[in-house]
């Protein structure tokens, strides 16, 4: 199974466009003919099994921190580990910028060093930096998120000319976790949020939180045509199927079954309701505890 973690809904809006990747297509496979081994060809990720945890219980995540996200995200992990799991992508960019590297340098070798964690930031930095023509790039994420720092050095590294404008954002989660995303309020703090960008005459914005998908359109429309928007949902489907593609030892582990488990840590109720709209179906949450 493949784990997706987040602090709440927004890693829905990663899960829905890996679930859209090649849907027809299935799992091809063709032997090496001269290893004799098993080679992926192809990869089809609706395919394969999926565990969501959302943990509502203690959203936002990007209010808090690094020291409580880390906390936080290895408990996630860890469930997620236990539930089956061979791989756990972290479809959340708080935990990404703030947990990421250290679970994969320190936590994972000591607990699961046959498991693998990946996150959603490094995939969305490498599209930006190709994407940008003018090399101006402005980031709207979560406080947590802008404050590490962790996606600007990640485009430093793949483009050093990139003039880099950042813009917290900490409103916008609590606003469409509460389904505000429509409302003319909601629509009057992300103008507020965006006017610094815009002044910056950027020409690629990341959306670096995956609660913002939602409010994608919007954004659109506020920031121009001229602005090329960057979803991380777009950017981490490509990069879970390269990986697979590349990494056969762990495909290979992976249950294929098509299923989808969807968990919670609070209400499952509420969970369902507005998980739906981040998805674009119905579903049926647990409740957990990690």
């Amino acid at each position: 199974m493949i784990g997706f973690f987040d602090s709440g809904f927004g890693g829905l809006t990663i899960l829905k466009e890996v679930l859209g990747v090649d849907v027809k297509s299935g799992l091809a496979k063709k032997i090496d003919v001269k290893s004799g081994t098993k080679k992926i060809t192809s990869v089809s990720l609706s395919a394969y099994d999926f565990i969501y945890l959302g943990d509502t219980a203690r959203a936002p995540y990007g209010n808090h921190s690094p020291e409580t996200i880390y906390r936080f995200t290895t408990e996630a992990v860890d469930f997620l580990f236990r539930q089956g799991c061979e791989l756990v992508v972290l479809a959340c960019f708080s935990a990404s910028a703030n947990a990421l590297r250290k679970i994969q340098q320190e936590w994972l070798p000591t607990h699961y060093p046959n498991k693998k964690v990946l996150g959603v930031l490094i995939p969305t930095a490498e599209s930006a930096a190709l994407l940008s023509k003018k090399g101006k790039v402005g980031i709207l994420g979560t406080r947590a998120t802008v404050k590490s720092g962790a996606l600007e050095t990640e485009l430093k590294k793949r483009r050093a000319d990139l003039q880099i404008i950042s813009q917290a954002a900490p409103l916008l989660v609590p606003l469409i976790e509460e389904g505000w995303d429509k409302r003319l309020e909601t629509k009057k703090i992300l103008r507020y949020y965006l006017k610094p960008l815009k002044k910056s005459a950027i020409d690629t914005l990341i959306l670096a939180c995956t609660h913002y998908p939602v409010l994608q359109k919007e954004i659109k429309i506020m920031m121009g045509k001229k602005v090329t928007i960057i979803n991380p949902g777009e950017a981490e489907k490509k990069s879970l199927a390269d990986y697979l593609l590349r990494h056969p030892e762990i495909e290979e582990k992976l249950s294929q079954k098509g299923q989808c488990r969807f968990l919670t840590t609070d209400r499952p109720e509420d969970f369902e309701r507005l998980g739906s709209k981040f998805l674009g179906w119905s579903f049926k949450a647990e409740k957990v505890s990690l």
